[in-house]
């Protein structure tokens, strides 16, 4: 089950109903008159004036935690899960087996400007012009009402499939939008036959930025995001290539090399060890951890600081 702490829930409680629908499943929403909105279930459920009442039933309340727990029945932890997006793998509300396989994804709100996305990404070491690429190719926004980057994986057509969510405060919030499809997770196409493997779209920013930095431009390899920390089998036999990996090697045959960039703790290592087995047998897979720190943004974040300390010494 998992924990919030009491500025998460906080921040979960200050979701109106209004606000929520809009965002994350629009559809429900019907506009009645003026400021007056009711849903497509309950009909008699009306939303005004930053409140609800569910007329039918006596129930009333303000915020999308309150509709969550009383009129669709989630629990708590749910309920506060579903508002922050952290509710990754379940759909927005209650649907049947054949509709949850076809779930819609439903992207946050856009901002209407990136600026604190750019402060995060960049304050975090970022290639300043990668972000700005990634932004107008849409791949990168700011959402509402959190200000929250969002990272968009797009599939072949040209359609988002998948995107997650991170806080640009001091808060360690993530997770992955409703409806969101792994195969499809956050990416940056290349050219050639290797790719990079990464556990996360930061980790991804983190290590292209040090390539364009060492070599002048950006890498043509292609470069994947796992969408999260890949945990195999303990059973050999039942061990799988994550989704987002066996999708996009599924849609680029021409790749022949496969550079494993996950993280060096424990989980990263025992990924690594485990997809080498795995893939080693049709790809050239190389295992390659940050040298410095935990992941890529460590060592990008180390060696820029290196940098500076080096420069002050060469002045004085």
């Amino acid at each position: 089950m998992p924990y919030y702490n009491e500025k998460q829930i906080a921040q979960a409680r200050d979701m109106d109903l209004l606000t929520f629908l809009r965002c994350y499943d629009p559809t429900e929403l019907v506009h009645l008159s003026g400021g007056v909105y009711t849903t497509r279930t309950h009909d008699s459920l009306k939303i005004s004036n930053g409140k609800w009442m569910w007329w039918s039933r006596g129930i009333g309340g303000v915020s999308a935690l309150d509709y969550l727990i009383k009129v669709k029945g989630y629990q708590f932890t749910q309920a506060v899960g579903m508002i922050l997006g952290t509710e990754a793998d379940k759909p927005p509300f209650l649907m049947p087996d054949k509709m949850q396989k076809k779930s819609k994804l439903l992207l946050p709100k856009k901002s209407d400007s990136n600026d604190h996305v750019i402060s995060y990404l960049a304050g975090r070491g970022i290639d300043r012009a990668l972000i700005d690429s990634c932004i107008e190719r849409e791949q990168i926004y700011e959402s509402l009402p959190y200000h929250n980057c969002i990272f968009v994986g797009f599939d072949k057509e040209g359609t988002a499939r998948y995107a997650s969510f991170r806080a640009t405060n001091e808060e360690r919030i993530m997770g992955d939008a409703s409806g969101s499809d792994k195969r499809y997770s956050f990416r940056i196409e290349g050219s050639g036959d290797t790719i990079h493997v990464f556990e996360s779209a930061i980790d991804l920013l983190s290590y292209a930025t040090l390539e364009k930095h060492e070599k002048g431009e950006l890498t043509k390899d292609h470069m994947l995001s796992l969408a999260g920390v890949y945990q195999p089998s303990t059973d050999p036999g039942r061990r799988k290539v994550p989704a987002a990996l066996k999708n996009y090697l599924d849609e680029h045959g021409e790749i022949k090399d496969i550079a494993l960039n996950l993280d060096s703790d424990w989980t990263g290592r025992a990924a690594a060890k485990a997809l080498t087995e795995i893939l080693g047998k049709s790809y050239r897979v190389r295992d390659e951890p940050p040298v410095f720190g935990k992941d890529y943004n460590d060592e990008l974040q180390y060696l820029q600081q290196d940098n500076i300390e080096r420069r002050k010494e060469n002045e004085h």
